[in-house]
C-alpha cells in the first residue's frame, strides 16, 4: 500500500484513540520509522506529509539525511553507541534512547546546541529491553543536570511483545505516572511533558494512556 493510504488510517485511529481518552489529536506527533525501509520510501512519507522521520542507526539516519535533509525533523530511536554520537548529533532533533550518564556526557561534549532527549525507562521489567529501572529515574534525571546541553524533553518505553493488552497498559501507565512524578520537580533541564510510547501493534492504547510521540513502522510504511 501507499504510505497516504496507510498514514489515513493511522490518523483515524489516533482521533478514535483521542476521543476514548478525551484528547486533542494534534497533541499526538507521528514518528514514521523509516529504518528497514528505502530513502525513496522516507521521501514518500514526506510527501505524504508526515514531519517526523525515525531512525535506528547512524548510517541509515545519515544516507537518508542526505537524500531528505531538513525537510524532515530527525529523531534518533535506537540504542545509542558513545561512539556514534559524532555522526548523528548535528543531524538530528531528537534522541529517544537516553538511558545512561557516560551518553548524556558524550551528547553535551559533541552538541553545538541543546538536545531534546527522552529517557528510555525499562518500565516493563524485561530483560531483553534497554533502558533504566522506573525506581532509578528521579535520580538519573537529577544527575544529567551537570550536562548544559541535555534537554530532558520527557520519557521514553516499549511494551512487550503480547496479547495481554492489560500488561502493555500497565508498561505505558507506569511511564506516563513517572513523567508527572519528574514534571512536579520542576527542573529546568527537564520539563518533562513528553511521552514517547506506542508501535504498530499498540499505538492506540499508548495514546490512550498520554503518549505524545508515538513511532510507528510497518503499518506505515512497511
Amino acid at each position: 500500500m501507499e504510505v497516504k493510504e496507510n498514514l489515513s488510517v493511522i490518523k483515524e485511529n489516533i482521533i478514535t484513540a483521542c476521543r476514548q481518552a478525551g484528547r486533542n489529536p494534534e497533541d499526538v506527533h507521528l514518528v514514521a520509522v523509516t529504518k528497514y525501509v528505502t530513502a525513496e520510501r522516507a521521501q514518500e512519507a514526506i510527501e505524504a506529509g508526515i514531519l517526523h522521520l525515525g531512525e535506528n542507526r547512524d548510517e541509515g539516519l545519515s544516507e537518508k539525511y542526505e537524500r531528505i535533509g531538513q525537510k524532515a525533523i530527525w529523531h534518533f530511536i535506537g540504542s545509542l553507541q558513545s561512539r556514534k554520537v559524532k555522526q548523528i548529533i548535528d543531524k538530528v532533533s531528537y534522541i529517544h534512547s537516553l538511558d545512561r550518564l557516560s551518553l548524556a556526557k558524550e551528547i553535551d561534549k559533541r552538541a553545538e546546541a541543546p538536545v531534546r532527549c527522552f529517557v528510555q525507562v525499562n518500565t516493563s521489567g524485561e530483560e531483553s529491553k534497554h533502558g533504566i529501572k522506573p525506581e532509578e529515574t528521579i535520580s538519573f534525571i537529577r544527575a544529567c543536570s551537570e550536562y548544559p546541553a541535555i534537554q530532558i524533553a520527557g520519557l521514553m518505553t516499549m511494551a512487550p511483545n503480547t496479547d495481554d493488552t492489560s500488561a502493555i497498559r500497565q508498561t505505558f501507565q507506569r511511564l506516563r505516572e513517572l513523567k508527572e512524578e519528574v514534571q512536579g520537580l520542576g527542573l529546568a533541564h527537564a520539563p518533562c511533558t513528553e511521552l514517547s510510547m506506542g508501535m504498530s501493534n499498540d499505538y492506540m492504547i499508548a495514546i490512550e494512556e498520554g503518549a505524545t510521540f508515538i513511532r510507528i513502522g510497518s503499518s506505515l510504511v512497511g
